[in-house]
């Protein structure tokens, strides 16, 4: 059955995360996983015995966490034959890390600080992308990468969808992950992942204004 959406103020205040360096959760976006280390099939268990929300978060090439990360909500749950859980989160809202609890069954816990990220539980819709341009760049970057992509379900997509989407699957560097991530709103993000992309193919693109 369905579960309702959280409300911002039910946001709980603490916490599982589950860092994974390279992986981007943004809000309103998908992230599947595949999970089967014992720590993270008991943090799944007791997500799903909570508030099903986990927290997605990048460790640093030093070791320590970013401080900024996302949590997304448990609304595809599976369990296989061999032992492990695959689950899809939803993006709900991000969060600063406000300090890091005791560890449970071997997962991490924190406090979150939700504050700054009210909007993030709020549909945008303040793009206005050149939808002709910004698919001959894509198909480019598509093309260098070796990816293949759905260029029908390109075109259907809404602009933030389309945005949250390839932000979270090109295989951008986890500091180019960050940045996305912490954007103030999709029209940044929407800039910065331009810029990555003119960066990585050579070629101009504009946002309308």
């Amino acid at each position: 059955m369905r579960q309702p959406a959280i409300a911002f103020e039910d946001l709980p205040s603490e916490m599982p995360i589950f860092p994974l360096a390279g992986v981007l959760l943004l809000p309103r976006g998908q992230l599947p996983l595949n999970v089967f280390e014992p720590r993270y099939l008991s943090m799944v268990d007791d997500a799903m015995r909570s508030h099903r929300l986990i927290g997605m978060i990048q460790p640093q090439d030093n070791g320590e966490l970013y401080t900024i990360g996302c949590a997304g909500r448990i609304f595809s749950y599976h369990e296989t034959t061999d032992g492990r859980t695959e689950i899809v989160l939803s993006g709900v809202c991000r969060f600063k890390i406000k300090n890091e609890l005791s560890q449970k069954d071997g997962y991490r816990r924190i406090t979150p600080d939700w504050a700054d990220y009210q909007k993030d539980m709020e549909p945008m819709g303040c793009l206005d992308l050149d939808r002709a341009a910004f698919s001959k760049q894509l198909k480019t970057y598509f093309e260098q990468q070796g990816l293949s992509c759905s260029w029908n379900a390109v075109q259907e997509a809404s602009d933030e969808k389309l945005i949250t989407c390839l932000a979270m699957i090109c295989p951008f560097e986890a500091s180019a992950k960050q940045a996305l991530l912490e954007t103030p709103c999709c029209k940044e993000r929407a800039k910065l992942f331009m810029s990555l992309l003119e960066m990585a193919t050579g070629m101009d693109l504009a946002i309308k204004h």
